[in-house]
């Protein structure tokens, strides 16, 4: 848990810095640090999407992911979890429906953001198991984090800063899920979940572009899903990279 706790940590500090100079930013400069993040984050989804060894594990996972959120809707969850947040510890008096969308807004972003991807995945996991390098990839990863909370809040505000929330119960569960469970997860199995984490981070690149909307959130059961179709297939001695 050293691991998640650093996380938190920076990003808390990253997201205050960015309230104390986000009103001192116009509103093309926000806007112009947000199409940089959504850049960023483009360029590492199809890095990590490149990680997988047969892209019908991606694919099965992706479609068989969706129907699962959309039948649960997890977008609608997490907003409502963000409305929730806001109501009680960010509302004021007299906050106009912009500025309760640009808390959930940045809530669900900066969530997403941060808790999609293979050092989330595989760093909570190995951090779990005691390994040093779990602890290392998150502190990385606290780091990016930090740097990415100051421009969020910059531009969205104080939602951003909750998402901490989230960090500590994915993170969390994730390295208590690795001290029970971690030494079963192989190799090609994180790789597939890598890259279903890096389709979704192009997913989310494009609401940062302004380019499409997908809700994103209601794609996260295809990162459970991935590990599952190779064990799956494991059990059954399906070759699933054949040469």
């Amino acid at each position: 848990m050293g691991g998640t706790i650093l996380n938190v940590i920076t990003v808390a500090i990253g997201s205050t810095l960015g309230l104390l100079v986000g009103n001192r930013l116009s509103a093309k400069i926000q806007e112009s640090v947000i199409t940089g993040l959504g850049l960023v984050t483009l360029f590492v989804g199809i890095d990590n999407t490149g990680k997988t060894g047969n892209i019908i594990i991606p694919l099965l996972s992706i479609v068989i992911g969706v129907i699962i959120g959309e039948l649960l809707r997890i977008d609608r969850l997490l907003e409502g979890l963000a409305g929730w947040l806001q109501t009680r510890f960010g509302g004021q008096k007299g906050e106009s429906q912009d500025e309760r969308a640009r808390f959930i807004t940045g809530f669900v972003t900066a969530s997403l953001v941060f808790c999609v991807g293979p050092l989330t995945f595989l760093g909570s996991i190995q951090d779990g198991m005691g390994l040093p390098i779990g602890y290392q990839q998150l502190a990385i990863k606290s780091v990016l984090d930090g740097f990415a909370g100051m421009a969020f809040a910059a531009s969205f505000g104080i939602g951003v800063s909750f998402s901490i929330v989230t960090i500590l119960v994915l993170q969390g569960g994730l390295a208590l899920a690795g001290s029970v469970l971690g030494e079963f997860m192989s190799a090609p199995m994180i790789n597939e979940m890598t890259a279903v984490g890096g389709l979704l981070l192009m997913g989310l690149a494009l609401v940062l572009l302004d380019i499409k909307k997908p809700r994103v959130a209601n794609f996260l059961p295809a990162l459970i899903v991935a590990p599952l179709l190779v064990a799956t297939a494991t059990a059954l001695g399906i070759n699933i990279y054949p040469l």
